[in-house]
């Protein structure tokens, strides 16, 4: 089963969050996850959540997306990310029906 990790970010500081944006990519693909949302236009429907800018990534299996947030290599990169918006992450196991 995939895994996922869903992001809603706030960004204060475009330029901080631009250097994260150029080299996240990389080690996503690293730990063979893919963006499936990458911001866009949203439109609330339900819910009172202040949803601002929406990522997803699809992994491989939920160890994968597990593998990929909590290594040495991205660890850096949250804390450029956590200069730069406040955010709500989740990892999310997949359903394969």
């Amino acid at each position: 089963m995939p895994g996922y990790l869903i992001a809603n970010l706030d960004i204060h500081d475009a330029a901080t969050y631009d250097q994260y944006r150029q080299k996240v990519g990389a080690v996503i693909a690293q730990y063979g996850g893919r963006f499936i949302v990458r911001g866009g236009a949203t439109e609330p429907v339900e819910g009172k959540l202040p949803w601002k800018r929406v990522v997803m990534l699809e992994f491989p299996s939920y160890d994968a997306v597990r593998r990929f947030y909590h290594s040495k290599e991205y660890a850096p990169l949250i804390a450029l990310r956590a200069g730069a918006a406040k955010s709500d992450v989740i990892l999310v196991e997949g359903y394969s029906g």
